[in-house]
């Protein structure tokens, strides 16, 4: 046998043992059929299999890990996975439940191994991103070139791939729900090696990547929603689990959830999500995509309660549906929009269903689809798509088939009628419509429905535009215009659907933090949604991975960062900066970026606290002993600040430093502006070259004159 093998030298053997399973009835038969199976391979040369390629990236280690070195003497499950993949997503859950029951010093260890599908994924910091949104804290490694895939000849995402202490192939499995095999093969192996005295119980050296990184406010956003009327936004805060409510200057009125995964109906202070997406909100009402629960939730402001509207809390493969809301089982909702189907106007909720490649609709009140049947309230039922992966328009709705379908928007008006779809893993904008229920072409992809790979960066025209994993759609009812968040491109879209033209409105491409002042200078970071407020002309913006929401002004075309503020925030971990008076500030270097933010509502005798995060370039650290500081101005309203020019020195960034101001009981004008700068030098971390950046932060505020007590904090965030 080869030194090296794959995972087609495999199949022969692991068939067999499969077919033999098939028949076994009892836990004890089909676990004497895994030891004589490994019994029968340590009779055999091993199967053995190459070791990772040497300058690779790590996350959640110390360092580099070796099949030969760091992993030998454990059993190592190889997750081969690409982080927008959902069935990746769905396997999750058992790779945690198993790190659960088998730690390493048992033996066990889980390895991701990260073999992008779309170019944007070979990128180290988007992995980084994914690895903090899902949680994943064991070692992850990025194969950008795919070398182990190919060496194995693994042919699809996920396959997990289960390795002997010699770094031997024992196992694999293909594709989702093959929890009780992947039990089975792990418990079994570590019983039979550990028998053998071929287990070791050495530590590996994990070091998560989360634990280096500071708090922020919000953490992947991945969704937001405005109310009509009052216009209030709801933001799905997907990486703490909640749902925030805030007001259009960034007040926060609501935070629903979190900070800890849960799956909790009742009060809104008891109530808790996993993961939430997608979110819409009318009035009083949040309706919530709670995405890992694999639940659609009801939030209702006036009553102060969340209430489960459809799913069993589990993830479900039915692809059929209807049943009522609470027995039907649903998979990975990730976008809902609400609408109307043969019925009373806003009687359904439609669903993006990720998981199982479809669109669903959850009657709030009778209705009927079109072309189909009558539906009861609370019945779920699917919409559109056959449950196959594909790129498939049909004029019949169960035969069209959909990829992974991760934003939804509602264009009700003539000659529209219809909803649009960010079709991410077919990489196109799909119509589907409200009358016929016929699912239509819009833009990207091309026309053979079994390729999901044609993606790229290109303005055009239907099937010549080329978009990127796109994960959200907005619809603009005043401008007949489509907007698009191209997620793994980094850019804002905008499509004309009736002549399906597609070019970019905003967004450099690089996947990065930069704010305007024009759309075209302003930059994002795998933007996952967004929404347009009716009549303001402003288009809100989930900047996922920049943990931030940003504003488009489509009438004057500028951009702002979207403040969030909430009052009496705790303050037992707050990183105070110590503060100097009368220091004499330099002036800014002309390619300083000058932010300004949204007006924040104060009161007299309140006191301002703002968080101001600083992300260094890659690679770079703090200068030792170089004068890196902070400045707190307010020119034209000194008084403010008593006539000083306040700084402090930056020593760590680590945590959000703390700078306060607080407002005078009597203020002397309502409307003064605050601005807050940094100066920041850094080297590089291996020594070389050093830099200095530096920003500037303008606050306009709000001051009532009422007096009043407490804390009112905001959030200033900048990656140099």
């Amino acid at each position: 046998m080869a030194a090296h093998s794959s995972l087609t030298a495999l199949f022969p053997f692991q068939s067999q043992l499969e077919s033999s399973l098939e028949d076994a009835v009892t836990q004890e038969e089909k676990e004497n059929l895994v030891y004589q199976y490994l019994r029968k391979f340590d009779e055999n040369e091993d199967l053995k299999i190459p070791d990772f390629q040497q300058g690779l990236e790590w996350l959640n280690t110390d360092g580099p890990l070796s099949l030969q070195r760091e992993l030998s003497g454990k059993v190592v499950v190889l997750d081969f996975f690409t982080y927008c993949c959902i069935n990746c997503l769905h396997i999750l859950p058992d790779l945690h439940q198993l790190e659960q029951l088998h730690t390493v010093k048992d033996g066990l260890l889980v390895v991701g191994v990260h073999s992008a599908k779309f170019p944007n994924e070979k990128v180290l910091q988007n992995i980084c991103s994914a690895v903090l949104r899902y949680d994943i804290t064991h070692p992850v490694v990025n194969d950008s070139d795919a070398q182990l895939w190919h060496e194995l000849e693994v042919s699809c995402w996920p396959t997990l791939v289960i390795l002997g202490p010699r770094g031997n192939l024992l196992f694999s499995l293909v594709g989702e729900g093959h929890q009780e095999r992947l039990f089975l093969f792990t418990t079994v192996a570590l019983k039979h090696y550990r028998q053998q005295s071929l287990l070791k119980d050495h530590d590996v050296g994990q070091k998560l990547f989360k634990d280096s990184l500071p708090p922020s406010i919000l953490s992947f956003p991945g969704k937001v929603a405005v109310d009509p009327k009052s216009k209030n936004l709801a933001i799905a805060d997907t990486g703490h689990h909640r749902v925030l409510v805030v007001t259009s200057s960034g007040q926060v009125l609501y935070s629903v959830g979190g900070p800890e995964s849960g799956k909790q109906d009742g009060d809104l202070s008891e109530a808790r999500f996993n993961s939430p997406q997608g979110i819409f909100m009318k009035g009083d009402v949040v309706y919530v995509a709670d995405t890992e629960n694999h639940l659609i939730r009801k939030i209702d402001l006036s009553e102060g309660r969340v209430t489960t509207l459809a799913g069993v809390g589990m993830q479900g493969s039915d692809k059929v549906g209807g049943a009522m809301g609470l027995d039907q089982p649903i998979s990975s909702p990730w976008d809902i929009v609400l609408g109307t189907a043969g019925g009373t106007k806003d009687n359904v909720l439609w669903i993006a269903m990720a998981g199982t490649h479809q669109i669903w609709a959850l009657f709030l009140e009778d209705g009927k689809l079109p072309k189909g049947s009558e539906h009861k309230k609370g019945e779920c039922v699917r919409f559109a798509g056959s449950g196959n992966e594909e790129n498939r328009n049909n004029a019949y709705p169960h035969k069209a088939g959909l990829a992974q379908p991760s934003g939804l928007t509602c264009a009700p008006e003539e000659p529209w009628n219809c909803l649009f779809i960010a079709d991410s893993e077919s990489s196109t904008i799909r119509s589907l419509s409200l009358r016929d229920g016929a699912v239509k072409h819009v833009v990207g992809g091309e026309r053979d429905p079994l390729n999901l790979f044609a993606f790229g960066d290109v303005d055009g025209k239907g099937v010549d535009a080329k978009l990127q994993h796109p994960l959200g759609v907005a619809w603009d009812a005043r401008n007949s215009l489509l907007y698009v968040a191209d997620s793994y491109n980094h850019k804002i879209k905008v499509i004309d659907p009736k002549t399906k033209q597609c070019k970019v409105l905003a967004g450099t491409g690089e996947a990065s933090d930069m704010v305007g002042p024009s759309f075209a200078e302003t930059s994002f970071n795998e933007p996952g949604g967004l929404c347009v407020a009716e009549g303001d002309a402003l288009l809100y913006i989930a900047d996922t991975n920049n943990n931030r929401i940003k504003v488009l002004d489509l009438d004057t075309k500028t951009v702002s960062m979207f403040p969030i503020s909430v009052v009496e925030v705790d303050t037992s971990q707050r990183v105070t900066a110590s503060a100097a008076a009368v220091v004499k500030v330099p002036k800014l270097p002309k390619s300083a970026p000058v932010l300004g933010m949204a007006t924040l509502p104060v009161s007299a005798g309140q006191v301002v606290n703002i968080h101001l995060s600083l992300t260094l370039p890659d690679g770079t650290k703090l200068t030792k002993d170089a004068p890196s500081f902070w400045s707190l101005s307010a020119e034209g309203n000194e008084w403010l600040l008593q006539g000083h020019a306040v700084t402090g020195s930056i020593a760590d960034l680590s945590q959000p430093l703390s700078i306060t101001c607080a407002i005078p009981p009597r203020p002397q004008t309502p409307d003064p502006t605050l601005t807050i700068s940094a100066w920041v030098y850094c080297c590089l971390s291996e020594g070389g070259a050093c830099m200095m950046k530096a920003v500037s932060f303008v606050q306009p505020l709000h001051v009532d004159s009422t007096c009043k007590e407490g804390t009112v904090a905001v959030m200033l965030a900048h990656i140099f």
